[in-house]
């Protein structure tokens, strides 16, 4: 399963909005050395299970898929 994901950076607390086309990520990590791209992951696998990044890790924008299990 994919998943579009837009981060949102500087974020007081950390936490996940769904909409039905879209996940909004507000994180509290900085984009520099990966740091927020890992806070993301961490959030997902919470809810979803095994994940990884397959396009956006630069930008806001994600796609994000979900290991079957």
């Amino acid at each position: 399963m994919r998943l579009k994901v837009r981060a949102h950076l500087n974020s007081k607390k950390a936490r996940l909005e769904e909409t039905p086309d879209l996940i909004h990520a507000y994180l509290t990590k900085p984009a520099t050395e990966d740091k927020a791209n890992k806070q993301l992951l961490l959030l997902l696998k919470k809810k979803y299970g095994s994940c990884h990044i397959i396009s956006g890790s630069k930008s806001k924008n994600k796609i994000i898929e979900i290991q079957d299990q």
